[in-house]
């Protein structure tokens, strides 16, 4: 998702976070030009355990 051209966040429901879903969103950052992203994992018990922040150009 991309929000105001600024923030891309990416969804994914799996069991735990991996270095390829951090270098994809970096990716994704890089071919925007977004500064800040979020990496949103679905599939934890407390949502604040499955959120991953990401700067690029900070």
């Amino acid at each position: 998702m991309l929000i105001e051209d600024a923030i891309i966040i990416e969804n994914k429901c799996v069991d735990s976070l991996l270095p390829t879903h951090e270098a994809q969103l970096l990716t994704y950052l890089k071919l925007k030009d977004c500064r800040l992203g979020f990496l949103l994992n679905w599939n934890v018990r407390l949502m604040k355990d499955g959120i991953k922040r990401m700067a690029h150009k900070l």
